[in-house]
Parts: structure tokens; C-alpha cells; sequence
């Protein structure tokens, strides 16, 4: 996938015109604390690149937001032999990343080559059956619209 279809879809965020509030967080961003009382101050909300350009204005034990956005900071990604990355504040996120994500249960099951297919489709139409079903006793309707291909 070329990368501004995933870049620029956050631009689409503008049409959600029936909501007053909302927050996007982008896939890079871990979050530690509650964060309802956005827009949170600078002190709380931590960019990897400040960790190299002012570690002096870092408490990292009251970051409640971080943003790996910088090159080369992703967790998922660390070997240890990044640019920038051997500091031990940001060893210290890379472990906090791992304590969350590394949990099997969050790992893709392929349910088609494990033979699981069958079963796993009863379970998709039995639980649309009962979405459908929620919707309609609520008095709701659903709406659909085609979104333009970003190709």
C-alpha cells in the first residue's frame, strides 16, 4: 500500500461532522494515563524527538502520551542498533511498549489454514445476526457510503 493512503486518511477525520469531539491517535502512539482532559499539557504528551534534542525538559514518570514518530523509534522495530536509540530512557519505553504488546492473544490466527474455517464463519454470521438484530430493535438504521479509492 503506497504510504500516503495511510498518511492522509487521517485528513478524513474532518467529515465526522455529527460528532463534537474526537480524538485520533495515530498507530504510533502509546498511551499510559487517562487522557480526557484533552488538549494535555507539552510536559505530558512526550515526542520521541525531544528525548535526543532536550532530554533536559523530559520527566518521563509523568509522560502519559508517547509518539514514536520519529525515523528509526518505532518499538515493534528496535534491534538496539538505531540511531539514537541507545539511551536507556528509551530502552525503558521499548520495555513498557513489549509489556503490552507481547501477549499472544493479540497475535493473527489464520482460521482458514488451521482448518478452522467452518466454525469461524458460523461465528462471524452469528454474531452479525445479532448486530443486525440489536440495530433494528433500537430503531436504527444503517448508512452506508462508498468511500473513493485512495489509489
Amino acid at each position: 500500500m503506497a504510504y500516503y493512503v495511510i498518511n492522509y486518511s487521517k485528513l478524513r477525520i474532518w467529515e465526522f461532522v455529527e460528532y463534537s469531539k474526537m480524538i485520533y491517535l495515530d498507530g504510533d502512539i502509546q498511551v499510559f494515563d487517562n487522557i480526557d482532559h484533552l488538549p494535555i499539557p507539552p510536559i505530558y504528551n512526550l515526542v520521541m524527538a525531544m528525548l535526543w534534542r532536550h532530554p533536559e525538559n523530559i520527566e518521563l514518570d509523568k509522560a502519559k502520551v508517547v509518539h514514536y514518530c520519529a525515523a528509526g523509534s518505532k518499538p515493534w522495530r528496535y534491534i538496539g542498533k538505531e540511531d539514537n536509540m541507545d539511551r536507556e530512557v528509551i530502552k525503558t519505553l521499548v520495555a513498557k511498549w513489549w509489556e503490552i504488546y507481547d501477549d499472544e492473544s493479540l497475535d493473527y490466527n489464520n482460521v482458514v489454514a488451521s482448518g478452522q474455517a467452518a466454525e469461524a464463519n458460523e461465528d462471524k454470521q452469528s454474531g452479525l445476526q445479532l448486530f443486525l438484530a440489536a440495530l433494528s430493535k433500537a430503531g436504527g438504521f444503517v448508512r452506508r457510503i462508498n468511500a473513493p479509492s485512495a489509489a
